[in-house]
């Protein structure tokens, strides 16, 4: 891996793609320093402790909510934006068609798409400046009006940072600056976990454990993100004039990890919402109870709507009824199996039983954080599920970028 990295950067164009990514990342990082005026930071702390929908949007932020400053939303809203739009596109004939059209059909869904972003940070800004309402320094309506303006500036500019990055540079730029974002994370969640052992509170045993759990995971995802089962495709011969097309034989990789961690942001944030308003509502407060972290009855919940968003998305994202007519349309078929409904019924059984997989190991690396919580005692570690997934998805993904165009070059890639 060195040596393809070495490699890579021997190439004027492509060392030239990754410095530049480099560059603009390390601006992102610069940047997310620079506090939002007029807020008491802190005050914040006792206000982030108690809402824990602050504490899950803090991770797509790169700790920058808690720090309060111009980036504290991160591209959270774009996230939300890009996820409203594609799964639009399943329930709007029109949209489906334009993002099928080409080029400027794609381009137009990228502009309502940042459009949306813009509208989504407006208002969770205000949401969120309203709910610290407590450590502004002044809350009159110039002083919230520059906050939720400083807010969606931040967001806006993120988003121009990661399109220049995917445009430039190596990688996806929106999933590299959440990358890089929890990434930056990783020193203090490893200076917790040596001040909690020299401190005497955790033993050396309860952190090595922690150390190797979080290391299997990562193994355990990085197998599960790559795994998937082919489906043998053969194509019919076609005699056209003299010459003979098709007959040659392919597969079609479905991934036992079809939704990537999508179901794992929609579960968490629809979590976070019921605990979070419990703590501005008295009569409410029961409900923090019941989803507290270390709780049974939150990790069963989570698990449940992990499992049931890794469906829904599944659903959503791959359509097994139009991967049927393509085989047919071209000529293809599945050995053994009829095209037409049998090719529906077979692949849709087949997805079934992978999305219940990659479902049930998604729920289990979510709440495996909190297990360990328990058992260990680490609670000032956070190591989450949801940012171990992005962690791998992201590296391999930029890693497989780097690969392709060092194989374009004839070099050897990463992986032999």
């Amino acid at each position: 891996m060195l040596g393809a990295l070495a490699s890579a950067f021997r190439i004027p164009e492509l060392r030239k793609k990754i410095l530049y990514t480099i560059g603009l990342l390390a601006v992102y990082r610069v940047a997310s320093f620079i506090p939002v005026p007029g807020v008491d930071v802190a005050q914040l702390v006792k206000v982030f402790g108690e809402a824990g929908l602050f504490q899950f949007l803090d991770l797509f932020a790169g700790g920058a909510l808690m720090r309060f400053t111009v980036f504290a939303m991160g591209v959270g809203p774009y996230i939300t934006s890009s996820i409203v739009i594609q799964l639009l596109q399943v329930v709007i004939p029109s949209l489906e068609e334009m993002a099928k059209s080409g080029v400027e059909g794609r381009r137009k869904l990228s502009q309502w798409t940042r459009y949306g972003a813009v509208i989504l940070a407006v208002i969770q800004g205000t949401a969120i400046t309203f709910g610290i309402r407590g450590a502004l320094n002044d809350t009159g309506a110039m002083s919230v009006l520059l906050i939720i303006t400083t807010l969606t500036a931040g967001t806006a500019f993120l988003m121009w940072l990661g399109e220049k990055i995917s445009e430039n540079g190596i990688g996806n730029g929106i999933s590299l600056i959440i990358f890089t974002g929890i990434i930056a994370r990783l020193p203090a969640t490893f200076r917790s976990l040596i001040t909690s052992v020299g401190q005497g509170g955790v033993g050396i045993v309860s952190a090595l454990l922690y150390i190797l759990v979080s290391l299997i995971s990562i193994v355990g995802v990085i197998m599960i993100t790559l795994a998937s089962r082919r489906i043998p495709v053969q194509y019919a011969k076609r005699v056209v004039g003299r010459k003979v097309y098709g007959g040659q034989s392919t597969h079609i990789p479905l991934s036992v990890n079809q939704a990537g961690v999508i179901p794992v942001i929609f579960a968490s944030s629809l979590l976070a919402f019921p605990a979070t308003i419990a703590q501005f509502v008295p009569k409410l407060a029961f409900m923090s109870d019941w989803l507290r972290g270390e709780s049974v009855s939150y990790m069963i919940i989570y698990s449940l709507l992990i499992i049931g968003f890794t469906y829904f998305y599944t659903a959503m994202t791959f359509n097994v009824a139009d991967v049927s007519n393509n085989l047919k349309k071209y000529g293809g078929f599945i050995p053994g199996i009829r095209p037409g409904r049998p090719t529906v019924e077979y692949l849709d059984r087949i997805l079934s039983r992978l999305t219940f997989v990659g479902g049930l190991f998604l729920a289990v690396v979510a709440i495996l954080p909190n297990i360990m919580t328990s058992v260990t005692k680490l609670s000032g570690v956070s190591f989450g599920g949801t940012a171990l997934l992005i962690m791998v998805g992201v590296a391999l993904d930029t890693m497989k970028q780097i690969e392709a165009q060092l194989l374009m070059r004839q070099y050897e890639g990463f992986m032999k």
